[in-house]
């Protein structure tokens, strides 16, 4: 197998890992919260906010306002993986980050592997509620 082949399974590797513990993760976190948690008058008032809107709302809104987190989320970890990986820049820097996976530089592979990874599980999603 030749390097480029054996880069794109470590990226591969790298995004599903950051996908399981940043989104898959972070959002049965948050739905965990706003499920359980009681809003009290020492909460900060963002907090009480966030879960009386989420506690308030039907499971259709529920739902929606899951994904509505879900989507931000990827759109948030596709644009830093772009910026790490030299595939975007930042605004008003000359900095030019990289990262290497396993002493291998990720060749501006890391946000398409993303994206693929979320464009495939989206296209099984689909499949399964047909």
């Amino acid at each position: 197998m030749n390097g480029e082949g054996i880069m794109t399974e470590i990226n591969q590797e790298f995004v599903k890992a950051i996908y399981d513990t940043v989104i898959k993760e972070g959002i049965d976190e948050y739905k965990d919260l706003y499920e359980t948690v009681e809003v009290d008058s020492s909460m900060d008032a963002y907090w009480k906010n966030a879960i009386t809107l989420y506690q308030d709302s039907n499971p259709e809104e529920k739902e929606t306002l899951l994904k509505m987190m879900e989507q931000t989320m990827i759109d948030t970890v596709s644009h830093m993986l772009g910026i790490i990986d030299g595939s975007s820049t930042l605004n008003d820097s000359e900095l030019e980050p990289k990262l290497l996976l396993d002493s291998q530089d990720t060749e501006n592979e890391l946000q398409d592997s993303f994206l693929e990874l979320i464009e495939l599980k989206s296209y099984d999603n689909d499949e399964e509620n047909r």
